[in-house]
């Protein structure tokens, strides 16, 4: 009678405090259940207990139960003190089970201190295995940022937040097929981490990149400064939010209703704001790669119908822009100068008086399927095609990267690449502003010099890059220009193996190589600290769905096709300017083929085999030409290297290999097929020296010039 008093009463307190919002509807009851939830805080346990309807038995730490404040709080509940060292800890939470109680345990073990997931122990998978119990996950979201968290001192702290449990749906693990025990209860841990991580992300909010801006602000402070730029000037998220507001106006002012407004911008601070910021005035940004080329600049300009674009006079002076703007044809363009002079006092006393105070009122906020963003793939197979991506494509992203790798109010990532990229936009621009990490925006990846003198000068944690930028900054820096990284992603193209043995060796860091895709906002699969293996991409990131259809001529692997929230609303293409082509595969509607052939382990890694247009046919036998880059790169690992064809009368196709080692022989490339088990058909008789491969601006090689100069050879 005095424990359902004592949890009425604490009940309607922290309703009252916390305004504790339960999202979700309780199944019935399975005949063994298992509850499982994230653990941010001391509150935990006393949420769950307050606000799940059964009484279920609680699982506490023997520590946790001796001492006398928590015996107080346990008392409201009946519990089961374990000590996890001993063999017959778990065998106890089965016998509960089998008995029909419901159990409810804390994966992780501990209160995270990153605010993210942290481990996530064997013992409750195995448990939830060997007993077949229906699995609960209970997402607690909220509680990190009361002082009874563990979060570190510059995490958002406040007296009393808003706390959420998310309730989702039940699931189970099966007992994994394994010669041993331990490696049974290894897999079930695996699966039960990813749970976890699905649990993590399938609670996320649904709004707008605006929405998210101003939830972000509420949760760190409007004061808080994250983002810094070349301008050595850190923004605020009350900066961020004054610029979005500002400039979406002015813009809007000079544009239609749904046109999508080219952005020409480097990496700037005013360059995010107006990607959250164009679209709560229903306006798309379309961001324009600046390396392109005119020819490439036209052809996005028509396939999403672009008539104005927003760029700046010392932009263009700085980059010499100014002829191939000029060769622009039907563009209009506006310039940041004129918008500043254009400002009245009217929109100045809007913004202050109004916007700022109400912005819910003073924007149209639209909906998260709306488009967010129109990027541009990079042209190297072909012209450019509009990839239009959502506010939900985008923020889903975010929320699955997230949901994998602790990134944290501790961290600053150094972001070189372009936002017109997507890997730079998602991870390098939304991510660091949406989980409240600081960003530096550097405006161009190729300083190779300057960027590890950046990384040690501004203590930056996190660096992302391809495989040939990171390649020239571990061969200019210092060995302690990269001491406070704690996170090197590669992306955008394959990651070399003497780029992984370099930085290993120099600097003591292992690269975490992941694959995406424009069309998929882009992250597909990265390897974290929880899940690496050496050679492939990582796992698949949660909430993916992905499909794998053979390829005629190539054994190992299949076709990839993928589907998910991340995943794109659809392409604007040349030959149909301004109509969104929804995504289609043979896998059916809503699925996207990557055009990557990819193999899957067994623990759910996977690992590229090669794309389908960088195969040759060579007298009948598909040779992957990633595979002769390899080999290239093992007879010679300090020089750099690319593989074309060219057509043969004889063998149908003959490969070419372009390098920057003016002494590589043929001979010595067999040696290394041999020593890496390759087929002789995979060493190219023709070895082309160059200088330096031709590169598109987001640091991938471009395979088009790389085919003319082949034809050429």
């Amino acid at each position: 009678m005095l424990r359902t008093l004592a949890k009425t009463l604490l009940r309607t307190l922290t309703r009252v405090l916390f305004r504790v919002d339960v999202e979700g509807t309780l199944p019935p009851q399975p005949e063994r259940l298992l509850i499982i939830a994230n653990h941010e805080s001391f509150l935990d346990g006393l949420l769950l207990g307050l606000y799940l309807p059964m009484n279920p038995v609680f699982v506490v730490h023997t520590t946790v139960a001796r001492n006398r404040w928590f015996r107080l709080i346990l008392s409201l509940v009946d519990y089961l003190a374990v000590d996890p060292t001993s063999p017959m800890a778990m065998k106890k939470v089965v016998r509960l089970l089998e008995s029909g109680r419901p159990v409810v345990i804390f994966p992780e073990g501990r209160i995270t201190t990153t605010g993210s997931l942290m481990k996530t122990y064997d013992g409750p998978a195995f448990v939830a295995a060997r007993t077949g119990a229906s699995i609960l996950p209970i997402r607690l979201e909220g509680a990190a940022r009361t002082w009874f968290s563990r979060v570190s001192g510059k995490a958002p702290k406040h007296l009393f937040p808003r706390i959420r449990l998310a309730i989702q749906p039940l699931t189970r693990i099966a007992m994994p097929e394994a010669p041993s025990a331990r490696e049974r209860r290894r897999k079930a841990g695996e699966a039960m981490r990813r749970v976890m991580q699905e649990m993590i992300f399938a609670s996320r909010p649904r709004q707008t990149l605006f929405e998210a801006l101003l939830d972000t602000a509420a949760i760190h402070g409007r004061g808080r400064r994250l983002v810094e730029d070349l301008k050595q000037e850190e923004y605020s998220y009350g900066d961020l939010l004054k610029m979005s507001l500002a400039l979406g106006r002015l813009v809007a002012r000079q544009t239609v209703e749904g046109e999508k407004v080219g952005i020409l911008l480097p990496n700037l601070a005013p360059t995010l704001a107006l990607v959250v910021g164009l679209p709560a005035f229903g306006r798309t940004p379309a961001m324009l790669n600046y390396t392109a080329g005119v020819d490439g600049m036209q052809a996005a300009c028509t396939a999403a119908e672009v008539v104005t674009v927003l760029t700046s006079q010392a932009f263009v002076e700085q980059a010499r822009l100014g002829d191939k703007l000029a060769a622009l044809e039907g563009v209009r363009l506006i310039y940041l100068e004129d918008l500043r002079a254009a400002m009245t006092l009217a929109d100045k006393l809007w913004l202050v008086l109004w916007a700022m105070r109400f912005p819910y009122a003073a924007t149209r906020i639209g909906s998260a399927e709306d488009p967010a963003v129109v990027l541009f793939t990079s042209g190297s197979e072909g012209k450019p095609k509009g990839v239009v991506l959502s506010h939900r494509a985008l923020l889903a992203n975010v929320a699955q990267i997230r949901a994998v790798v602790d990134f944290s109010v501790d961290d600053k990532i150094l972001n070189a690449l372009p936002l017109f990229h997507s890997f730079g936009l998602t991870a390098g621009g939304l991510l660091p502003l949406f989980s409240g990490a600081n960003v530096f925006l550097y405006p161009s990846p190729l300083h190779y010099r300057v960027i590890p003198e950046l990384a040690y000068d501004r203590g930056c944690s996190v660096l992302l890059g391809t495989s040939t930028f990171l390649a020239n900054y571990a061969k200019h820096a210092h060995p302690y220009d990269f001491y406070r990284l704690r996170y090197v992603i590669a992306g955008a193209e394959k990651l070399a193996e003497p780029v992984r043995e370099l930085w290993f060796e120099k600097f003591g860091i292992r690269i975490f190589e992941g694959y995406g895709a424009t069309e998929t906002a882009p992250v597909m699969a990265v390897n974290t600290p929880m899940a690496f293996r050496r050679g492939t991409v990582g796992q698949f990131l949660p909430g993916m769905q992905a499909k794998l259809e053979p390829v005629a001529g190539i054994a190992r692997g299949g076709m990839l096709h993928v589907s998910g929230p991340n995943l794109m609303s659809g392409y604007l293409k040349f030959d149909r300017p301004g109509v969104i082509q929804p995504p289609a595969s043979s896998a059916g509607e809503g699925w996207y083929e990557t055009g990557d052939v990819v193999e899957v382990d067994e623990d759910g890694f996977v690992r590229i085999v090669g794309r389908v247009k960088r195969f040759a046919k060579i007298a009948g036998e598909m040779v992957s030409l990633e595979v002769v880059e390899k080999i290239a790169a093992a007879a010679a690992p300090a020089a750099q290297h690319a593989a074309s064809t060219q057509a043969d009368a004889a063998k149908g196709e003959a490969l070419v290999l372009f390098s920057t080692d003016s002494g590589l022989a043929r001979e010595a490339l067999v040696a290394a097929a041999r020593s890496q088990g390759a087929s002789e058909l995979a060493v190219p008789r023709k070895i082309v020296a160059v200088d330096a491969l031709p590169l598109l601006g987001t640091g991938k090689i471009d395979y088009q010039t790389l085919r003319q100069w082949a034809e050429a050879a």
